[in-house]
């Protein structure tokens, strides 16, 4: 009956947040008090089992979330990002643009949230297509299927991070195995998928026709790579230092204070307010007002994932958590393969890959340990079922068709078919790296 109980609740928050059009945050608290009053906690402590929750969520979460807005953020203002696309488009040139702009996806992707990167970057993809007469999706495709592979397997994305710290797993070890699986995703459905689509008629709409910059306004570009990309080195850094300790108790205190990913961001946005804002003669004071308004960007993301939490703790104080593991723990089935199909599922009742993946670990999360699965992987493949089958209750998939200009029609065979690619191989890969870790 429990069992039934939380699918019930998984149905109606389904149901509330796509029929009801309800904020996901609000329904999650719904769906929790409701979860909470049918699995049988006391109606006096089910409050007491949502504030546990989103605090235990959000925690330190919360601060990586916020430095991260905020880096990406001066990488966005700075010029960083434009600056990083020119340098690429030089170096590979006319006969390999969807390569250079499939690299610049994957590295300004890193520090930026999706929507932002998105926004941020479609405009130079237009420029170029005025420049070079290319179609759009078949130089387009390359750098959205980048940023879609950062979004759904690499921190500090709110959904890789969130997980990561559910399953306590090591943020730098999720990174690198996150680097292996997103490399030949953003291949197969960046330019070797984007050949197909050579015939797909997209005539981008002028207003998004980006304005010309003067080449003196940007920072240089050694300082836009090495400044976007600290956190990942600084982060696969992290992952080597305790082996390097001998034994030195002070030492081995410096480099645990240095890999906390909360202190990693921090340096990296301490080095980039510098070498990208004050550096470039940027006011101290529109530095940080850019700052306060990332993190505004974010606060419902960051609202979400606690209401997620919330259902969470809901499940483990109900004691459903422990059934549910030993259920699905006495199953023949790669619990990678399980945590995958039940974020596709929900990722195509939701739309939102962020929700898929955060109520996916919620339920997940307890055969972890009764099953001995990975859970650096078993992030990466929840990360690879929230990106599948993306269609129209996606807001993503309607910013590429209006952005782009398509029919309904060309959306789904350019858009949803890259995505559901990304998932696919994301999970192939995950389950090929199960074999040697």
């Amino acid at each position: 009956m429990t069992i039934l109980i939380v699918v019930f609740c998984v149905f109606i928050l389904i149901l509330i947040i796509t029929w009801g059009k309800i904020n996901p945050f609000l329904a999650f608290l719904i769906v929790s008090i409701i979860a909470g009053a049918l699995l049988g906690i006391p109606l006096r402590d089910i409050s007491r089992s949502l504030k546990v929750g989103i605090g235990d969520m959000l925690g330190s979460l919360a601060i990586i979330i916020c430095l991260g807005a905020m880096f990406g953020k001066i990488i966005a203002d700075s010029g960083a990002a434009k600056k990083i696309t020119e340098v690429l488009m030089k170096g590979f040139g006319a006969k390999y643009i969807q390569w250079a702009l499939m690299i610049t996806g994957f590295i300004v992707g890193i520090p930026l949230f999706y929507n932002v990167g998105f926004v941020l970057l479609v405009p130079l993809i237009f420029s170029l297509v005025y420049q070079y007469k290319l179609p759009a999706l078949y130089i387009g495709i390359p750098m959205l299927a980048a940023l879609s592979v950062t979004h759904g397997f690499l921190p500090p994305h709110p959904s890789p991070t969130a997980l990561n710290n559910l399953f306590e797993a090591n943020l730098s070890t999720t990174l690198i195995y996150g680097f292996i699986v997103a490399v030949p995703c953003m291949i197969t459905a960046g330019p070797i998928f984007a050949k197909t689509l050579k015939t797909v008629q997209s005539q981008p709409l002028d207003l998004f026709i980006p304005q010309e910059t003067s080449d003196r306004e940007l920072p240089s570009g050694i300082n836009c790579f090495i400044t976007a990309l600290l956190p990942v080195f600084l982060l696969a850094v992290s992952a080597i230092l305790p082996y390097l300790t001998s034994g030195n108790k002070t030492l081995e205190d410096i480099f645990i204070f240095l890999a906390d990913p909360v202190n990693v961001m921090l340096i990296s946005l301490i080095i980039a307010t510098y070498t990208l804002g004050i550096k470039q003669k940027m006011k101290m004071k529109n530095i940080m007002d850019g700052y306060t308004n990332s993190v505004k960007d974010i606060a419902m993301i960051l609202l979400i994932v606690a209401g997620a939490g919330a259902l969470k703790q809901i499940f483990i104080d109900s004691g459903v958590s422990t059934e549910i593991a030993n259920l699905l723990g006495g199953w023949n089935v790669n619990p990678l393969i399980l945590g995958f199909l039940m974020a596709t599922i929900i990722r195509v009742c939701l739309g939102s890959a962020t929700v898929a993946g955060l109520t996916t670990a919620g339920i997940i999360a307890p055969i972890i340990s009764v099953t001995g699965a990975n859970p650096n992987l078993m992030v990466l493949a929840i990360g690879a079922g929230s990106l599948m089958f993306s269609h129209v209750n996606d807001s993503g998939f309607w910013m590429f068709k209006e952005y782009f200009n398509l029919s309904l029609n060309d959306t789904f065979k350019s858009w949803t078919v890259m995505e559901t690619i990304v998932g696919v191989v994301g999970i192939l890969m995950v389950l090929l790296l199960d074999l040697f870790v």
